[in-house]
């Protein structure tokens, strides 16, 4: 199958096709429900793993045009992300999708080109086989394995489009082959997350850890270091040797030195996360406040946490070269 980035596909009888960023095959939806907050719904996490973000496909060909059925939902979102088509890797259209079923037609040039489709990174997606009006040869993903795990500032759902996440800029700028676990507002160190990245291949990976741990109150003091030790642990069963970083929460200008409910502030978060990090003595920290600073925050940011497009470019100029450093 051409498609990359997933690590579950489902079609269904009418041929359409969920991609699943985690396994939902066996889970119980209900070891990520409860929250304790009556406004929030359940099985978020479930809901964010299958929206495809980072999920794409290349082919090979001489064609005219490109066909794309597509079904979208908001679901639990407040948008739902464009389709880029992008020709020999650079942007050919932004395909804007609505809500419902509808077809997306591009025209291509009639010459020999690699034309890659990447999925909407927000909004509830499935698709049927893209159409092409000539032979296309499916191309297999190529570069290394790189996956990463984060919040939605790795989902990056305010990116400007699926190609220009931080995580899609990155892959494409180092020629990797990028898997992006990043669930907005579910990054709790869940164990089918852990055991996602244990059993798939890889050869380089990166965490990215504490905003949605301290803005859900998820752990204390006592209990972050080991979660995160234990995570990381998980992953090593699968990849003793792998490279692997953990970047601690980026700045959050509005949230800084506020403790949370059970008392950590976004820096007592970071030296935990750190520490938890530290106990396998490979792995790489990165202090997220490195990416940004306060002030390209405060000038960034779409709300208090969120980076808007332009920040997340920002961070994907300054964590490509940290992670290649990672890599080799």
């Amino acid at each position: 199958m051409t498609w990359t980035g997933f690590r579950h596909h489902e079609p269904d009888a009418d041929g359409w096709t969920t991609f699943w960023r985690l396994d939902p095959r066996g889970q119980d939806f209900r070891l990520t429900e409860w929250t304790g907050r009556p406004h929030r719904q359940g099985d978020h996490l479930w809901a964010r793993a299958a929206t495809p973000a980072g999920v794409r496909g290349a082919w090979h060909t001489a064609a005219t045009s490109v066909q794309l059925d597509i079904r979208a939902a908001l679901g639990i979102y407040n948008r739902i992300a464009p389709v880029d088509v992008l020709l020999n890797g650079v942007l050919h259209r932004r395909c804007e999708v609505g809500d419902g079923e509808q077809q997306l037609t591009v025209d291509l040039p009639g010459r020999e080109a690699e034309v890659e489709i990447w999925l909407p990174q927000a909004g509830a997606i499935a698709i049927r086989e893209p159409r092409f009006d000539g032979a296309a040869e499916e191309l297999a993903p190529t570069g290394p394995r790189w996956i990463t795990y984060g919040s939605s500032i790795t989902q990056c759902s305010g990116a400007y489009g699926p190609s220009e996440t931080w995580p899609a800029v990155v892959a494409r700028r180092h020629g990797w082959d990028g898997v992006n676990l990043g669930f907005g507002g579910e990054c709790h160190l869940d164990p089918v997350a852990a055991r996602t990245i244990r059993d798939l291949p890889a050869d380089l990976i990166s965490l990215c850890l504490g905003i949605n741990i301290h803005g859900g109150e998820t752990f204390n003091g006592r209990t972050l270091p080991g979660q995160v030790e234990a995570f990381v642990a998980t992953v090593r069963q699968g990849h003793p040797e792998t490279p692997l970083a953990v970047i601690t929460p980026l700045p959050a200008p509005n949230r800084e030195g506020t403790p949370n409910a059970v008392g950590l502030t976004l820096d007592d978060v970071r030296r935990l996360v750190e520490l938890g990090a530290r106990n396998d003595p490979a792995v790489e920290v990165i202090d997220g406040r490195d990416l940004l600073t306060a002030d390209e925050a405060r000038a960034l940011y779409a709300d208090d946490v969120h980076p808007g497009p332009e920040g997340y470019l920002l961070i994907a100029d300054r964590l490509a070269p940290l992670l290649l450093r990672v890599a080799t």
